[in-house]
């Protein structure tokens, strides 16, 4: 009867464990986890383990009185794979091969005094891993996709930089050229007005020669 009203009692208060501080221990599928309580009773005390999965109502997990003792499992905790230890200063709550179906906050309670008292709370996160060589494999891909893109931008960039530089050449090119040609255009009509005179002199000459003999 003592046990029925103190699991009813700490049902009803079990509320007060989502607004308290807890830690999170993050493990995978197969490995063993060690869930501890501290034991803030110096004499013989009964205390139970509980399991909240996604805000429901707390399930009894087991429950023991002495270290000396060995616990009790409730319904659904007895295949062997859960083991309660305790003593004089903590109790021990290990799953020997956790499992997906084991995630959720654990947390101990005993009873003192007609009143119910809930200590260490902990949130057991069991990874799945599947779902984490997924995002790993989505990483990989995203961080190859992102190098291939960074590669094609560079490349692109240094093609246009090499167009570029082939058009600027080609402009430095055909300004040189054209310089050239306007240099020769603009000597070629100095060339005849010199030989002008020349001619005239040479046209003189015999006239000269023909006067003089006469």
């Amino acid at each position: 009867m003592r046990n029925f009203i103190f699991t009813t009692v700490l049902l009803l208060s079990w509320i007060s464990v989502s607004v308290a501080e807890f830690h999170t221990v993050e493990v995978q599928p197969g490995q063993q986890v060690s869930l501890l309580c501290s034991n803030y009773s110096s004499s013989p005390t009964m205390i139970m383990w509980f399991r909240v999965i996604r805000r429901l109502k707390p399930h009894c997990v087991s429950s023991i009185f002495k270290p000396s003792e060995p616990a009790s499992f409730c319904d659904g905790f007895q295949n062997g794979n859960f083991e309660t230890t305790s003593n004089m200063s903590t109790v021990f709550l290990k799953i020997k091969r956790v499992d997906l179906s084991d995630s959720g906050l654990y947390f101990c309670g005993y009873y003192i005094i007609n009143s119910p008292v809930i200590v260490h709370a902990t949130y057991l996160d069991v990874q799945d891993m599947f779902d984490g060589g997924v995002k790993l494999l989505i990483v990989l891909v995203l961080t190859v996709f992102l190098v291939m893109v960074i590669i094609g931008l560079v490349v692109k960039i240094k093609r246009l930089q090499k167009a570029h530089n082939e058009e600027h050449n080609l402009q430095t090119q055909n300004l040189a050229t054209d310089d050239l040609n306007y240099a020769a255009l603009s000597f070629q009509p100095k060339a005849k007005l010199n030989r002008r005179p020349a001619e005239k002199q040479r046209e003189l000459q015999p006239n000269v020669v023909y006067a003089a003999t006469r």
